[in-house]
């Protein structure tokens, strides 16, 4: 059925099968002999006579149970990691795809704008202006590229603007009038700074005069473009960094909570938007840096989240709070899911307990949570009910 199957060549001296004072129930193996062996085999039954008459070899049978179980979870452990891993990979390539394809495309656009400059900039240069229109124009011009906030349009007054600005200039002579129109609405020029243009002008060389402004706004907004692509992909490395704290030693180093929050929500940003849900962040301002392994303690807030996210449906909520108690920093990551039911609330930090279907979650995610933790003498708590689910993480700021 669904069941994994593994394949071990037993040695000699080699222990297989169940052993006392394991839980096992029901028999998972089988064994083939591949050429003459010999072995000593015991029943369950004599299990208990085992243990009564021979202490040594009862003690080194259970020393080897001890060993598998530890050789076992170590193995899911890694293999949760890689799965794990596997999520966030997917989603950082995801995550990058975008402002890399923005680049391609707004480099390959300016190589375009920058083909048509000669000719242009021999329409602006044969031309006879004086300096004082030039300083004028310019002023115009710089003002609108430099300027912080652009009134933001509905999409009727934006047509509306345009329609009435394609109309003016050529009904004065430009070709192209629509497209300079778009341009200039874009960057918030109006139809009276186009007019105050043209009286600087005196009414000639509008055309080349207003084709070169359009040239120069196109390619203020490509290297805009550009470098807000290129500032997002450093930002996406950058939260790799952090998340990972690939950069730091492995020992406790005092650490903002919220900074490996915040990389933590970049790297799962994928998931995030897939299912549309909106995130709420109650931030305690000046909060605490307790002293934590910063690098397991971004595995922690990635279950939690990853979590709450697969447990609220399309369009759902997540609320993060962290706020100070006493000496404790306190975590809260809340999600408006259907909940934990009450009779499995107790058991979800237990190793191997999982609600998900089979092939979908290893039931170690959380068993990890409590593990790292505990390793920070923290603890972490469950309370749910329908709509509402709430863990709360608990770190004392001290080591």
């Amino acid at each position: 059925g669904n069941q994994n199957r593994y394949v071990a060549d037993l040695e000699k001296g080699d222990i297989t099968g169940l052993l006392p004072f394991s839980r096992m129930k029901v028999a998972r193996a089988s064994g083939i002999a591949s050429k003459k062996t010999e072995y000593l085999a015991f029943h369950k039954s004599q299990f208990h006579d085992l243990i009564s008459f021979s202490y040594e070899l009862t003690q080194a049978l259970v020393w080897e149970m001890t060993s598998r179980t530890r050789s076992f979870t170590q193995l899911q452990q890694q293999n949760e990691k890689m799965m794990a891993l596997g999520k966030l990979s997917a989603g950082l390539a995801h995550e990058l795809n975008n402002p890399a394809a923005a680049m391609a495309r707004d480099a390959t656009e300016l190589k375009k704008q920058l083909h048509l400059t000669p000719e242009r900039f021999k329409q602006v240069i044969s031309m006879q202006l004086k300096p004082e229109q030039v300083d004028e124009v310019n002023r115009i011009m710089y003002e609108k590229i430099s300027e912080k906030e652009i009134k933001k349009l509905t999409l009727i007054e934006r047509n509306e603007r345009e329609d009435e600005m394609s109309d003016w200039l050529e009904d004065n002579g430009v070709t192209d009038g629509y497209d300079i129109a778009e341009t200039f609405v874009d960057f918030g020029l109006t139809l009276e700074d186009v007019e105050k243009i043209s009286d600087i002008l005196q009414g000639k060389h509008l055309e080349p005069v207003l084709t070169w402004i359009c040239n120069n706004l196109n390619t203020e907004r490509l290297v805009t473009e550009i470098q807000a692509s290129a500032d997002r992909v450093s930002k996406l490395v950058q939260s790799v960094k952090t998340y990972s704290h690939m950069d730091q030693t492995p020992d406790k180093v005092e650490a903002d909570i919220h900074e490996g929050i915040e990389s933590t929500l970049t790297m799962l940003n994928h998931k995030i938007k897939h299912k549309n849900i909106s995130i709420h962040k109650n931030y305690e301002e000046s909060l605490p840096k307790p002293c934590v392994f910063v690098s397991e303690l971004n595995q922690v807030w990635t279950n939690l989240i990853d979590n709450a996210i697969d447990a609220v449906a399309d369009n759902g909520a997540i609320t993060i709070e962290t706020r100070q108690e006493g000496d404790n920093i306190r975590v809260y990551i809340k999600d408006n899911g259907s909940g934990i039911p009450e009779d499995i609330i107790g058991s979800i930090f237990d190793p191997f307990f999982t609600t998900k279907s089979v092939g979908q979650g290893t039931g170690l995610g959380l068993d990890i949570v409590k593990k790292i933790i505990d390793q920070h003498n923290g603890s972490i708590t469950a309370k749910s009910q329908p709509g509402e689910t709430t863990l709360t993480v608990c770190l004392p700021l001290k080591a």
